[in-house]
C-alpha cells in the first residue's frame, strides 16, 4: 500500500483495519503515514516523502521521486504481494502502478483521480495503468468506460465515522473554551507549502472579525509538529488576538466552531460532515495555477460544492484570498442563522448520501480482487 498524504494514510488505515476483520492474518507492508503505521503496516518509507504540490514545485522533487519509486518496485517485485494497493497520489501511484501490472502484480488504485473535474483524458492512462478504481464518490464510476477499468462506489469512511450531529458545546467543553464567544476556527492545511500561503490572510481576517466581534476567539489545529512550528511564529505577530493553538483534535476544533476558514481538500469535507458552515480558501503557485486554469472544467473546487452541483459555500480563489473576502463571509454565517440552518439541511443530505460503511465495502473490493488475481494465475 502506498498513501502520499494525511488523507490517504486516514483512508490507508481504515482500510488494513476494515480487511483484517475478514483477513486477520493479512499482513501490510510500502509507503504511509502514523495511522497506517499503528494500524500495524510496515512502513518502507514515511508518507511525507511523496507530499509535492504544484507543477514547478513537483519538478524540483522529480530526481528523488524517480529514485523512489525505482525502489519501491524492486521491494515489491520481490515480494511478490496479493496486490498492490495505491492510495490516491495519482501521479506517482499511477506510474508504480503500471510497472507493477506489467510484472504480473495485481494492482488496485483507491481514490478515483478527479477527471470529473479536469484531465479526462487521463481515463486512458488510469486504465492502461491499474485494474480496478475505488471511487469514493457515487458520481465517479460513470466516467470510467465498464470494459476498459473495474470500478466500485465505496463510498468515503469518513462519513461513517463522522456522527450527523455533532455538538457544539460539548466540543467547546472538551477545548475548555467560553459558550458565549463566536469560536472561528482557522484551517490553513496540512501542508507547509499551504499554510505559508494562506495563514497569514486567514490571521489578518481574524483581526477584522476581531474588532466587529470584539468578543471572538480563534482555533487552529497544527497537523505537524513543523506546522505548529510555523504557526505559532505567525500567531505572535498578532499580540491582539486571541488563538489557540492544538497539536491534534481537528475534528474536535471544527466541530467547537461556529464557522471554519479552511484550506481546499480533504478537511472541506470534514467540516461539511461535521456540519459548519465555513470560507474556502486556496492559493497555488502562479505557474501551477495558470496551467490548471486552463485544463480544470468544473465550476467549483471545494468538495461541499462539487458534491452538491450548487455553491453551497463561499470559495475564494488566488487573489480573492484577502482579509476583507474572508471576514465578510465569516460575517454573513456569523448574521444570518437562517442560512446556517438551510446549509445545515443540505449537509445532512449529503452526509447520508455518503454513509455506506464504506472501509468494509473497499475491504470487500480488494479481497474479491485478490480472490480473482488468484483464480485467473492459476488458470
Amino acid at each position: 500500500m502506498v498513501a502520499g498524504e494525511a488523507s490517504g494514510d486516514q483512508l490507508g488505515a481504515a482500510l488494513i483495519d476494515a480487511i483484517r476483520v475478514q483477513q486477520p492474518d493479512m499482513k501490510f507492508a510500502g509507503i504511509g503515514g502514523p495511522l497506517m503505521q499503528s494500524a500495524g503496516m510496515e512502513c518502507w518509507w514515511d508518507s511525507e516523502q511523496l507530499a509535492v504540490m504544484g507543477i514547478l514545485e513537483v519538478l524540483a522533487h522529480v530526481p528523488r521521486l524517480l529514485k523512489l519509486r525505482k525502489a519501491l518496485i524492486k521491494k515489491v517485485v520481490d515480494l511478490n504481494p496479493a496486490v498492490f494497493i495505491g492510495i490516491d497520489a495519482p501521479d506517482f501511484n499511477l506510474g508504480v502502478e503500471n510497472r507493477l501490472k506489467a510484472k504480473s502484480v495485481p494492482v488496485i488504485h483507491y481514490v478515483s483521480p478527479t477527471v470529473w473535474a479536469w484531465r479526462a483524458g487521463r481515463v486512458k492512462k488510469i486504465a492502461a495503468s491499474t485494474e480496478r478504481v475505488l471511487c469514493l464518490f457515487p458520481f465517479e464510476p460513470q466516467y470510467y468506460p465498464p470494459e476498459a477499468v473495474k470500478t466500485d462506489y465505496t463510498g468515503h469512511p469518513l462519513a461513517d465515522s463522522i456522527p450527523i450531529d455533532n455538538d457544539a458545546a460539548s466540543a467547546r467543553e472538551t477545548l475548555a473554551l467560553s459558550d458565549s464567544s463566536p469560536s472561528i476556527a482557522l484551517l490553513p492545511g496540512s501542508r507547509m507549502s499551504e499554510v505559508e500561503k494562506l495563514f497569514q490572510p486567514m490571521l489578518e481576517a481574524a483581526v477584522l472579525l476581531r474588532k466587529q466581534f470584539p468578543q471572538s476567539c480563534f482555533m487552529v489545529p497544527a497537523a505537524s509538529p513543523k506546522v505548529r512550528d510555523f504557526v505559532d511564529s505567525q500567531i505572535q505577530q498578532f499580540p491582539e488576538l486571541n488563538v489557540q493553538v492544538f497539536a491534534s483534535g481537528a475534528k474536535t476544533v471544527m466541530a467547537a466552531a461556529d464557522v471554519v476558514i479552511v484550506t481546499s481538500g480533504t478537511a472541506t469535507l470534514e467540516v461539511m460532515l461535521i456540519n459548519r458552515p465555513m470560507v474556502v480558501c486556496y492559493r497555488a503557485a502562479g505557474f501551477t495555477y495558470r496551467v490548471l486554469k486552463m485544463l480544470v472544467k468544473s465550476p467549483y473546487f471545494s468538495l461541499p460544492n462539487i458534491l452538491a452541483a450548487e455553491e453551497l459555500v463561499p470559495e475564494l480563489l488566488q487573489q480573492q484570498v484577502t482579509a476583507e473576502n474572508i471576514a465578510r463571509e465569516v460575517t454573513f454565517w456569523l448574521q444570518h442563522p437562517d442560512r446556517c440552518a438551510q446549509l445545515k439541511e443540505r449537509f445532512i443530505e449529503i452526509h447520508e448520501q455518503l454513509r455506506t460503511d464504506a472501509a468494509a465495502t473497499a475491504a470487500i473490493a480488494v479481497l474479491n480482487h485478490i480472490a480473482l488475481s488468484h483464480e485467473t494465475l492459476n488458470d
